[in-house]
């Protein structure tokens, strides 16, 4: 047995020869830092933001120009009352404006000189037409600059060789206080895809050229003269039965179409209809001069 355990020693004076010297377990520990606080309620995220930067937004852009909001810049600006500010020139050409962008007035006096002056800095001026293109707006002012003739108008009797023109003679059915040709039309161009806006907003985009603060004063003084409820129903923005197409415009404004026809008695039907399905609709339909009947859809 003696023989035994020097075998079993020796084993073990050998395998000590080779292992190195192992430090204390507690040489193992990594060594204590200094102990950090968070206030109260602080926290660390457990994994990475990875949307981004939290304190970055995207951009807010404005939605293209909704059928809605294209009705209530027709009824609240078409036909509306302002001052100008500014001269502006007559002719097809018109005015052409950026949008949010300061008055370019180089190019207005370049038009001006080619154009001649048809608006006239304070003079009242009315929208009479307004037209909504891909990246622009084309309002027309006391009839635009567009010159509408007959074809009558244009015609020459020739006697002798000698050309004689006939007498030019202005239509009957022509807005009071407007004249033909001898107004002004302003291209509000946006640059981009007509964004979404309120009458408002659009009176801020004309604002360095129109001043609407004192719109439709005249109206005011006219529409105190109707009976309250026709009144009431201009202050709410409505038609309603028994108005006529001054009482109308002044509610809802110009329609967006027209449709005439004749009715089984003869008697001359027409509507006006404000919106395009499947949005909200106004049927305001005319019998004679009155209206007969108002239908909203849906």
């Amino acid at each position: 047995m003696l023989w035994l355990a020097s075998i079993v020693v020796s084993c073990l004076l050998v395998m000590d020869a080779d292992i190195p010297d192992v430090p204390p377990i507690l040489h193992l520990r990594p060594k204590t830092g200094p102990i950090v606080e968070f206030p109260p309620g602080q926290s660390l995220p457990i994994l990475p933001e990875l949307s981004g930067n939290p304190g970055q937004t995207k951009p807010d852009r404005k939605a293209t120009l909704q059928p809605e909001s294209r009705l209530a810049l027709v009824r609240f600006v078409s036909g509306e009352f302002a001052r100008a500010l500014k001269p502006l020139p007559g002719g097809k050409k018109g005015f052409r404006m950026k949008a949010g962008e300061p008055l370019n007035e180089k190019t207005l006096q370049q038009e001006i000189a080619g154009g001649g002056t048809a608006v006239h800095a304070g003079d009242t001026v009315q929208l009479t037409r307004m037209e909504f293109r891909d990246r622009e707006i084309v309002i027309d002012l006391n009839g635009g600059g567009h010159r509408k003739t007959r074809l009558r108008d244009r015609i020459h009797i020739e006697m002798s060789g000698a050309p004689m023109p006939t007498a030019t003679t202005s239509s009957s059915n022509a807005e009071p206080g407007l004249q033909p040709a001898v107004g002004s039309t302003i291209y509000l161009d946006f640059g981009r895809p007509l964004p979404d806006m309120t009458p408002d907003e659009l009176k801020k985009y004309l604002g360095s050229v129109l001043d609407f603060s004192k719109q439709r004063s005249a109206s005011v003084q006219w529409v105190e003269t109707l009976p309250p409820h026709f009144q009431q129903a201009i202050r709410d923005r409505r038609a309603v039965v028994g108005m006529d197409r001054e009482m109308v415009i002044a509610a809802i404004g110009k329609p967006e179409r027209k449709v005439r026809e004749r009715g089984p008695d003869g008697t001359e039907i027409e509507d006006w209809i404000y919106g395009q399905p499947p949005v909200k609709t106004v049927f305001v339909r005319f019998s004679g001069d009155h209206v007969v009947s108002v239908k909203q859809y849906p």
